[in-house]
């Protein structure tokens, strides 16, 4: 199993990615009101980066837990969660083997985070998302797609089927951290556990005609069994 690391967020404090970061997705906006409005309390945001999902959360009335391996972002949200007044609690740690009892959490929000490790170690995580959300409970996870041009081409070394390396100097994430792929059956697999699947397969393509490379997501929403 290769090791996935956490993002540099330092390096790249001038870069228009940084900012974006700040920004929570439509994903974060939507879930919190649904969550809130279904009587859902407890939220944990797996991998939150700097913080701007868990700070939404917090804003919409949830109780709001967020994990991530980088010591910078959860230092981020701390001091932006004071600034709010928001009480949110944020700690370092791995999605592997998160600090949580079992059964913690009502709803778990992961976007962009958990295809950031291999085919054993995705299952791993999986795992864990299974154990600390309670029966019942609420997923949004996302996967990055088997459909991406990079992954068809194989542009990258292969860690396995599955999993391609990342070398891109120029993003967020060290050289050498895994990124896995998926399709459909894949991700029926790995969520085997849960009812109610909800899966979108969105393509972000460039207003250049002429680039026709082709970045692919699937976004899953299920609940526990």
């Amino acid at each position: 199993m290769v090791e996935s690391k956490g993002w540099d967020w330092e390096s790249i404090k001038d870069n228009p990615e940084y900012a974006a970061h700040l920004r929570p997705t439509e994903f974060g906006y939507y879930y919190s009101n649904i969550w809130k409005d279904a009587g859902r309390e407890t939220v944990l945001d797996l991998g939150t980066g700097l913080g701007r999902h868990a700070i939404c959360f917090a804003k919409a009335g949830l109780k709001v837990s967020a994990i991530d391996m980088s010591e910078y972002g959860i230092k981020h949200l701390q001091s932006w969660a004071e600034n709010e007044k928001l009480e949110i609690d944020a700690k370092v740690g791995d999605m592997m083997s998160l600090p949580y009892a079992d059964k913690s959490f009502d709803c778990l929000f992961a976007c962009h985070v958990i295809s950031h490790s291999d085919s054993t170690g995705i299952k791993k995580i999986i795992k864990e998302i299974e154990r600390v959300l309670k029966p019942n409970g609420e997923v949004f996870l996302s996967f990055s797609s088997k459909e991406t041009t990079d992954f068809i081409e194989a542009v990258r070394p292969k860690v396995d089927d599955n999993t391609m390396f990342w070398e891109d100097s120029d993003g967020p994430d060290i050289d050498g951290s895994p990124l896995f792929y998926a399709d459909l059956s894949d991700i029926i697999e790995l969520m085997s556990n849960f009812d109610n699947l909800f899966v979108r397969h969105t393509e972000y393509c460039s207003l250049d005609v002429n680039n026709k490379r082709k970045t692919k997501y699937y976004y899953v929403s299920a609940t526990l069994k």
